[in-house]
């Protein structure tokens, strides 16, 4: 149970969910800020707008939504803080599009921001699909709502996808940057709310044992996995249009690579860990046709078996096209050619329907001289910093000691400080923090202009390609760990998939 605790500071704001009867909204966005009260660390002054096109009053959508918190909550229900939240939640009725409701909703919003004292503190978060980014940035605008002063902020929360290409994601940014300042954009990434990723620069940076060793010449390769067990559901409109390179590659996998491959910034500044992570992004190799076509592997899942239930292929999914070519998919190979990390190459993966719901990053070392304890032929286990990000979160650290059991044997140790998370996929938990974060004007864990601009840039590349390439697809089974090819990817190296 809670315990009274003097919350953070006075960070009064008023919350505008914009796509508030939707999925990510009820499922995170309501939890997180469930969780915030009940670990006492919603502002003082705050309250929520949420913004939808059914029609509802407020109590109504209280209702709603609270059986949905008791679904998605990460904490028990205490009906005496859900009565504390729930007053401060409205429901304001908005067709997206209707130019004229935005009229009502800047009265409905200033009413709100005088009763729970909000100094004119506005986050707006577009919880909704991406063709109404535009639409309800502009009418902030015509409607003076996204105006700054000197004693007030307003602030946008864009949800991926942040454009579906290069071309679009600069013509959307333009629109935004008429309307807003760069600083007061937060293109989320739930990703980099979650525990282990925001470790990955103390780990680094906070261990000399790990830090001095972290480069080529100490790595021999590094792998990232992001495996889900489950399908698109009823996702299909949207996967459709994505698939696992606009979904997870562009913005997830591109965010960690920077992360775990950034050189030290001169201070923890939003803008200095920035600065680093965009020189990474800069430094990936440039994909030609023959690389493509040797390091990137795409693939589609067809029918399987996950614990133990026949699960159906990506093709017989609800509103699937029987013919569809749409990667669930991906393995990648690359380099990034700076002086740290030139000759080790990253390998990057990424699918649906896989046999584990697992997230993690593998640092493999290269491996001692065969002599002295290793010249007998005995296989040698390489050493591996495993850091593990869902569900299972900590790390992993497996080296190499004697077996006192054996006379000269050398066997493979392994220490683990993971925890089990009950929590999977994008957690309440991350919204919790990115929420908190937004409040107090700190962008660390959210991407910039910059960042978006270059990932796309990558992205583009190997979009081409994979629409240009005849795939034979499915090919492979719901319940395995991806195509044979991406196996093959690492064999080809003399290398393998580190499953821990």
């Amino acid at each position: 149970m809670y315990t009274e605790n003097q919350v953070t500071g006075d960070m009064s704001a008023l919350m505008v969910i914009f796509g508030g009867t939707g999925d990510l909204t009820n499922r995170k966005l309501i939890p997180a800020l469930y969780n915030l009260i009940y670990d006492h660390r919603l502002p003082k002054h705050f309250a929520v707008a949420a913004v939808g096109r059914r029609d509802m009053d407020h109590e109504q959508y209280r209702k709603v939504i609270f059986e949905q918190l008791k679904k998605y909550s990460r904490n028990e229900i205490d009906q005496r803080l859900w009565e504390k939240l729930s007053c401060l939640i409205y429901y304001f009725q908005l067709n997206f599009t209707e130019k004229t409701g935005y009229e009502r909703l800047n009265t409905f919003l200033s009413k709100l921001d005088d009763t729970y004292q909000t100094h004119g503190n506005r986050l707006f978060y577009l919880a909704v699909a991406p063709e109404f980014f535009e639409t309800i940035v502009m009418n902030l605008h015509n409607n003076k709502m996204a105006v700054e002063t000197n004693d007030s902020w307003k602030r946008l929360v864009i949800e991926k996808p942040f454009g579906k290409d290069l071309k679009t994601a600069r013509l959307l940014n333009e629109k935004l940057r008429e309307v807003f300042r760069e600083d007061d954009i937060y293109r989320i990434d739930h990703y980099l709310g979650k525990e282990m990723i925001q470790n990955i620069m103390v780990l680094r940076f906070c261990n000399l044992v790990f830090e001095s060793l972290w480069s080529n010449k100490y790595i021999d390769n590094i792998q990232i996995s992001l495996a889900e067990k489950h399908g698109i559901g009823s996702r299909a409109g949207y996967y459709e249009q994505s698939g696992a390179m606009r979904d997870m590659v562009q913005n997830h996998l591109l965010q960690i690579v920077s992360l775990i491959a950034m050189e030290a910034p001169i201070n923890l500044t939003s803008d200095a860990i920035k600065t680093e992570k965009l020189k990474v992004l800069n430094s990936i190799e440039t994909f030609s046709s023959e690389s493509l076509k040797n390091n990137v592997i795409f693939g589609q899942y067809g029918r399987g078996v996950i614990d133990g239930y026949p699960v159906p292929g990506y093709r017989e999914e609800a509103s699937v096209k029987d013919n569809s070519n749409t990667e669930t998919f991906i393995a990648m190979k690359f380099h990034i050619n700076n002086f740290r990390w030139a000759g080790t190459p990253f390998y990057v993966r990424t699918g649906k329907r896989m046999g584990v719901n697992a997230a993690e990053i593998v640092i493999q070392f290269k491996s001692m001289p065969d002599v002295l304890y290793f010249s007998n032929d005995a296989e040698q286990e390489p050493n591996l910093l495993v850091i593990k990000i869902q569900p299972n979160v900590g790390v992993f650290f497996q080296f190499n000691t004697k077996d006192f059991h054996m006379e000269n044997e050398v066997i493979s140790t392994k220490m683990d400080t993971s925890h089990t998370s009950g929590e999977q996929g994008n957690t309440p938990e991350a919204y919790e923090k990115l929420i908190l974060d937004v409040i107090k004007g700190d962008s660390t864990l959210f991407s910039s202009w910059d960042e978006v601009e270059a990932s796309w840039t990558i992205a583009d590349r190997i979009i081409e390609y994979g629409r240009q390439k005849r795939l034979k697809l499915p090919n492979y089974d719901a319940g395995s760990m991806g195509p044979v090819l991406s196996f093959e990817l690492l064999a080809r190296d003399c290398r393998k998939w580190w499953n821990i």
